[in-house]
């Protein structure tokens, strides 16, 4: 709310509200894709802003624990430069716990992103599943918790089989 009174009200650089203009014409036009670029960075920021600061505050934690590691303080004693130290001991050590905790804030993210169009009034999901609680449409709201489910799913899934990119010492099956 803070967000739309800021900048739709107070700036006016951004609309308060839909998917896009009324005045213009849907279809692959410049106009339409800047009116629907427009009216989705509130939404966007809304989600961006809530994710990143536990994400910051969490990347912190965990930086200020693995600074006291020895393995640091070997590297900087055998005249590592910082940002060698930094890129290939702290980045990568810090990395894998923050990937994780991404795959396990997905949920939360797709929930809060289902909330946020009745804030915004962005027609999505989220209406729709407003509308089928008010219509008590069980059908549609087991649909809508389904593709939900398989999207979050798949995506943990996605991050999970990433984990040998990012971490080699880390393999699936065998060898």
């Amino acid at each position: 709310m803070i967000l739309i009174y800021l900048f739709a009200y107070v700036f006016t650089i951004l609309p308060s509200s839909g998917r896009y203009g009324i005045t213009v014409t849907p279809g692959l036009n410049l106009p339409f894709i800047m009116s629907a670029i427009s009216h989705s960075i509130l939404p966007a920021l809304s989600i961006i802003l809530v994710s990143v600061g536990a994400w910051l505050i969490s990347m912190r934690s965990l930086t200020v624990s693995v600074l006291g590691e020895d393995y640091l303080l070997y590297a900087e004693a055998k005249g590592l430069k910082k940002r060698r130290i930094f890129m290939r001991y702290l980045f990568r050590n810090t990395l894998l716990p923050q990937v994780t905790s991404l795959s396990m804030s997905l949920g939360s993210i797709a929930s809060g992103s289902l909330l946020l169009e009745q804030i915004y009034d962005y027609p999505g999901m989220g209406s729709l599943l407003f509308d089928a609680f008010e219509y008590r449409d069980y059908n549609v709201m087991h649909g809508i918790f389904l593709l939900t489910t398989i999207g979050v799913l798949g995506a943990v899934t996605i991050i999970d089989l990433l984990y040998p990119l990012i971490d080699p010492r880390i393999r699936y099956g065998g060898k």
